[in-house]
């Protein structure tokens, strides 16, 4: 008897449809004539999920007495008695009741698949033991029934049912998940969007690991060597040099740009444990790796760049990161090296690139200019053939009884002078050329011994031999005089290109200007130094690398930019073909200080220009919201002055009534104006220190007439880091906000909420809403939505209450309220580490289903 198979409906959160999923599964396998019945489903009253389970057999289940208390469980007893085909079991993390006969569903679960019945389960990503953190960190909510991964992960399918949050917080809405009672906590606390939109991504990514560990599998068993490039994964080849670091960051900017990339840092060690690896490096970088999301491996191998390549189509990798060598260039002699071979070697598959680092060459400098433009190396081994060679030659042939002939030494001989001129240039082909005519004079020519010559053809072979001798040195040097005016060329037209689209792009950065130019040229330090005029001293206005220098006249190189600007540089002398792309760079490095400082011009009209705006529409409030109470106040006084009418009590007291709502409403007008003030010139300065809510907001009620809001303040919560005076006028002018636009029969509801290390107050209205074009708008000063009347206020009230909440570290944003009505949303920073709060009927969430 074999084991059953496990098939696994995986969902980022509760009503996705995992439970309808399921049973759908079944419903096509019962028509298929497969013998499916349910071990276990709970629909949760839910209409469409409890349809889905009639036409399915259900086997009856064990009810368990608890504390006075009846519950039911699944059979396995008796499921085990029936046998099916399949079984369906809802809900693999549910902790099963006291006296059940496994302590988890999931061991249930194993009993039957081990009788050999097929089992379709279902588990939310929160469940997952691994996960438990993670998503108590994202909602508050500490999940109480958990699954092992591996339980998970060992199930022979497992079908991802996804749902984006709007579409399920729509079905929330609707009614279709909880009861209508519950909606707006569950919307408010742990389905908010945020909390669903990184659940989803948990789900996604767990899902996407367990399809990789599939392909790993189907690769191995099918002897698959090639990659398949199902995804970016980059493979780090480390020596344990310093430059390690350097390509670990090159990477993972190269990962950063493809969302799911990932970076395998690799150590290849030979077998017989010598080598050149700094321990302490290794271990930096292992760190270093880690810190960036990769992993670090270390791997045996004789022939690295064999093993570096198997490892790298072994993870199924699709590009390799290794450094330039940091070989001497004599060294080249014995191979091409870890870099070439695997470039070579690598195939169509995979994409290798090679990444310079300060262990080779310091910065992008451009060749410089020299007598021999070959390298030094090239240059000794020149000498080294073109005089050494001929002397070990004539050695070698003197010692020799077969005579060749003077012909054939010729030959000889020109074969060194022609290698000494392709290794070392013109002077040591000549140095050689004339060395071989006097060797080959005194050693060959007869008579031998002596510096003359008997035969005149003789004198025409040596002849001959010189001038060819300096005509392949002069043509070596030759080209390379145009090779490196060639370099040359095309470094500056690099540079040049770069600078021309920087201008194009206007880039602003100053900085990283100078630090081109510092780099191109190798330089300690690079400086802008300007003054107003010939008189005043230096100053600096920008500068990178070490001890920049003052003055031009400190620097080793400077580069006049106008009258009174200069780019100083110090670390070498330039030579003078390198000065004409630094003209370049000084010019384009003083129209970024230009630009930088009109973009700061620029910043400091449009703060004129939003001033003069507040100004405006605050001259255009007072014109009118504030002259309208005080028109009426000063129209009860004349009345109540008058000696030409005699005013009843009741008529006094409407008159006074009307003057203290004019005051009362021009003491609140006059206040926001004064804080709006405050805000715009950044005198606002909170005294933040640790208070509960509910000393707070009660007091910001008393604005609002009686009865037109609701308080639902937990006792439970946590205190919060805020200014209390603060606090209370913005959450005062938020309600009274609220309260105006909403109906008179729906009372606003104030509540608060702790999520993780944050407190959450919502202010929650049935008025008419609004749109989303408008939620960021209506924070805006003088901004009145919709047909508010002039009289309904200046449009400051939320202006103040965001200045205010973001002051002291909060936010405050505006949400639909289900059901319509607007929701503000005010998010403070808990002072305490909350305590893991209650969802309101955590089993439920944890244990539903979908619809």
């Amino acid at each position: 008897m074999g084991r059953g198979k496990l098939r696994i409906y995986l969902g980022a959160a509760p009503g996705v449809g995992k439970t309808y999923a399921m049973l759908s599964e079944a419903h096509r396998r019962v028509e298929r004539g497969t013998d499916c019945a349910v071990a276990f489903v709970e629909h949760h009253d839910r209409p469409r999920t409890e349809v889905m389970v009639h036409g399915l057999e259900q086997i009856p289940r064990r009810t368990i007495e608890h504390r006075g208390a009846t519950f039911t469980e699944m059979d396995v007893d008796a499921v085990l008695e029936r046998r099916p085909a399949v079984a369906l079991v809802d809900e693999l993390a549910h902790t099963n009741v006291p006296g059940s006969r496994n302590a988890k569903r999931w061991q249930d679960v194993e009993e039957l698949l081990a009788a050999g019945i097929d089992v379709i389960s279902t588990v939310n990503i929160q469940h997952l033991e691994s996960l438990g953190d993670v998503v108590e960190s994202i909602t508050g909510v500490r999940q109480q029934e958990t699954v092992p991964d591996e339980v998970v992960r060992r199930a022979d399918q497992i079908e991802l049912v996804d749902m984006s949050p709007q579409a399920l917080r729509r079905r929330m809405a609707h009614g279709n998940i909880y009861k209508p009672d519950k909606v707006d906590a569950a919307l408010s606390n742990y389905f908010r969007p945020g909390n669903l939109t990184a659940l989803r991504e948990l789900a996604l990514l767990w899902t996407a690991d367990r399809v990789d560990e599939y392909l790993q599998q189907y690769r191995g068993e099918h002897n698959i060597r090639t990659t398949w490039q199902a995804r970016e994964r980059i493979v780090v080849g480390l020596t344990g040099g310093p430059e390690g670091r350097t390509l670990i960051r090159r990477a993972s900017r190269m990962a950063a740009k493809g969302s799911g990339s990932e970076i395998l840092a690799v150590y290849i060690a030979r077998s017989d444990g010598l080598t050149s690896a700094s321990p302490k490096e290794l271990a930096v970088q292992r760190t270093l790796v880690e810190d960036l999301g990769g992993s670090f491996h270390h791997v045996i191998g004789d022939d690295i760049p064999s093993a570096l390549l198997e490892f790298a189509r072994g993870v199924n990798a699709t590009q390799i990161v290794l450094g330039s060598s940091r070989r001497k260039t004599w060294q080249y002699v014995f191979g091409p090296g870890v870099g070439a071979t695997v470039a070579r070697d690598s195939g169509p598959d995979l994409d290798v690139h090679i990444v310079t680092h300060e262990e080779v060459a310091r910065g992008r400098g451009l060749p410089v200019a020299r007598g021999a433009r070959l390298g030094r190396s090239r240059i000794i081994w020149g000498w080294v053939t073109g005089v050494a060679g001929p002397a070990l030659l004539t050695l070698l042939l003197t010692h020799v009884d077969a005579d060749l002939g003077i012909a054939n030494n010729m030959l000889l001989f020109l074969s060194l002078t022609v290698a000494s001129a392709l290794l070392g240039g013109l002077v040591p082909s000549l140095a050689s050329a004339a060395f071989g005519s006097l060797l080959l004079n005194w050693f060959f020519a007869p008579p031998l011994y002596r510096f003359t010559i008997a035969d005149p053809r003789n004198i025409v072979a040596i002849a001959v031999f010189f001038g060819v001798a300096v005509s392949v040195a002069s043509v070596v040097d030759l080209a390379a005089r145009r090779t490196h005016q060639a370099a040359r060329l095309r470094a500056e037209s690099e540079v040049l290109s770069f600078l021309a689209g920087s201008v194009l792009r206007g880039e602003t950065a100053l900085d990283a200007l100078l630090e081109r130019v510092r780099e191109t040229f190798s330089m300690e330090s690079v400086a802008l130094l300007e003054r107003e005029n010939d008189v005043e001293p230096w100053t600096c206005a920008g500068s990178v690398g070490r001890r920049p220098v003052a003055r031009p006249e400190d620097a080793d190189v400077d580069m006049p930019v106008g009258d009174h600007m200069a780019l100083a540089l110090s670390g070498r002398v330039l030579p003078a073909e390198d000065r004409r792309v630094l003209g370049a760079f000084a010019a384009q490095a003083a129209v970024v200080l230009d630009r930088q400082r009109l973009v700061g011009e620029a910043e400091e009209a449009r703060k004129l220009a939003e001033g003069n705006k507040i100004r405006t529409s605050l001259l255009a409030a007072v014109s009118h919201d504030l002259r309208t109470p005080l028109a009426g106040i000063k129209a009860a006084v004349s009345s109540l002055r008058s000696d030409d009418v005699e005013w009843s009590e009741e008529d006094r007291a409407e008159l006074l009534e009307g003057i203290e709502a004019g005051a009362d409403r021009l003491d609140h007008l006059v206040g926001n104006l004064l804080d709006m003030s405050r805000l715009q010139t950044g005198t606002v300065t909170p005294l933040i220190r640790a208070i509960d809510l509910d000393e707070v907001v009660p007091m910001a009620l008393g604005g609002v007439p009686d009865g037109s809001a609701e308080l639902d303040i937990p006792e439970s919560l946590p205190m919060v880091e805020v200014d209390k005076g603060l606090l209370e006028r913005a959450v005062a002018n938020v309600v009274e906000n609220a309260v105006k636009y909403s109906p008179a029969a729906a009372p606003v509801l104030v509540s608060a909420s702790a999520m993780a290390d944050r407190v959450e107050l919502r202010v929650v209205d049935r008025g008419t809403g609004v749109p989303d074009e408008a939620k960021d708008r209506i924070f805006a000063p003088f901004q009145r939505h919709g047909d508010a009347p002039r009289g309904a206020g200046v449009g400051l009230g939320l202006a103040v209450a965001r200045g205010f909440v973001e002051a002291m570290g909060g936010t405050i944003t505006a949400e639909d309220t289900p059901g319509g009505g607007l929701t503000m949303v005010l998010t403070l920073k808990a002072a305490t580490p909350a305590a893991a709060p209650t969802a309101p009927q955590v089993p439920s969430l944890e244990k539903a289903g979908p619809t």
